[in-house]
């Protein structure tokens, strides 16, 4: 179950968080075409890594496919309780802030409720050596990330 947690975690990452939720950039479009491309060749990665047999690549397709489709209402009321909150705060409206950051709150829980649902699913796909190769590869990964942190920590610093 630990390890089912764990991997979680990293497909999630590795997966390319297919539902990631990011403030809006400067340039919604071309932005929103380089993440898509990051995460389509960080899923392609992972599953070149763990050698999927194409019934595993066709299974993972449709988990994925069908966890979005379930998250497309999610993203649409999360992207309105982001202009609300952003008018709440022009506002300085402090009483509708906080709704909406329970709000916000909440709807993101459900995200990654999905989210964590569909890398279960995924997971539960797997063979055991593959789920192996998984768990080292979410170890590296989280390796990376805490040095990432701490090189940015005393750049910041120093």
């Amino acid at each position: 179950m630990k390890n089912l947690v764990k991997f979680a975690t990293v497909a999630a990452m590795a997966a390319g968080l297919t539902f990631a939720q990011t403030p809006a950039p400067a340039a919604p479009a071309q932005h929103g075409k380089m993440h898509a491309g990051m995460k389509g060749a960080m899923r392609q990665r992972m599953m070149q890594r763990l050698n999927l047999t194409d019934a595993q690549k066709a299974q993972a397709k449709a988990i994925f496919q069908q966890a979005k489709q379930n998250a497309h209402p999610l993203k649409e009321q999360l992207k309105q309780n982001r202009t609300a909150l952003a008018a709440a705060v022009k506002a300085n409206d402090v009483a509708q802030i906080h709704s909406l950051s329970l709000q916000r709150g909440n709807l993101e829980g459900q995200m990654l409720g999905i989210r964590s649902e569909a890398q279960a699913k995924f997971y539960a796909g797997l063979t055991p050596d593959q789920r192996t190769k998984a768990d080292q590869m979410r170890q590296n990964m989280k390796a990376r990330m805490q040095q990432r942190m701490k090189q940015k920590k005393v750049a910041n610093n120093g």
